[in-house]
């Protein structure tokens, strides 16, 4: 009986489970006490004052570059100087035009500013096309109450000009325009410098800057003084 009761005793004496082991902290672990001071500590600056300054010389080269980029292949900005493309354009007008290396061929209507070295030493001129190579332009004179401009035999109707041309002229002016030539009239008909006149004549199409698209910043009213925001945009 003795011996019966020390082999129950002793499997009610076993324990249900093996006490855990401690882990070993790891030689390169760092306390958690470390730790934390670490993710208060400011991340060292990359680089300084002087790698900012680098950088944002860096970028302004390249944004400089596509700017000059852009104003000598793409859009060029002009001023309107006197009267010539009254009521149109205006004195001191700001105008952006298609350069012409992109604008394309010109067609009649179109607006350009163009340069020739021997008027007015190279100042830019505002015109509009009238005709283009191989057209013919004739101006009638013979009508001195309704004198109209006629393209390959048909009469253009012109509701941009600014009033009815003034006689000036004997006989009746005929062109026949020239290859890579536009002509070229000012809608301020009895106060424009254009095609009609031996010292501009046809204007050349490398002598053209540009096709105008639209105005960006209006010019000054001569009698109000005050620039009218709501001719911003296209000209036609």
């Amino acid at each position: 009986m003795e011996d019966r009761y020390e082999e129950i005793m002793k499997e009610f004496g076993k324990e249900d489970a093996e006490p855990l082991e401690e882990k070993p902290q790891e030689e390169n672990q760092a306390p958690p006490e470390a730790t934390e001071e670490k993710k208060d500590q400011p991340e060292e600056e990359k680089g300084g004052v002087l790698y900012d300054i680098y950088a944002l010389l860096h970028d302004l080269v390249y944004i400089l570059a596509a700017i000059t980029l852009i104003f000598v292949f793409f859009v060029r900005l002009v001023g309107v100087n006197g009267g010539s493309m009254l009521p149109t354009l205006q004195d001191s007008d700001y105008l952006a035009l298609q350069s012409n290396v992109i604008m394309g061929n010109l067609k009649y209507g179109d607006i350009i500013v163009a340069r020739k070295l021997e008027f007015r030493e190279g100042e830019p001129i505002v015109k509009r096309v009238i005709a283009t190579e191989g057209q013919t332009v004739r101006i009638d004179y013979d009508d001195k109450n309704e004198i109209r401009v006629y393209v390959d035999g048909v009469v253009l109707n012109e509701p941009y000009i600014r009033e009815m041309m003034e006689a000036r002229y004997a006989v009746p002016m005929e062109v026949t325009v020239d290859k890579d030539c536009v002509f070229v009239m000012g809608d301020n008909r009895n106060n424009s410098a254009d095609s009609r006149f031996s010292e501009i004549g046809q204007i050349k199409l490398n002598q053209v800057l540009g096709k105008v698209l639209m105005i960006v910043l209006p010019g000054k009213d001569p009698v109000t003084g005050s620039r009218d925001f709501g001719r911003i945009g296209s000209v036609s």
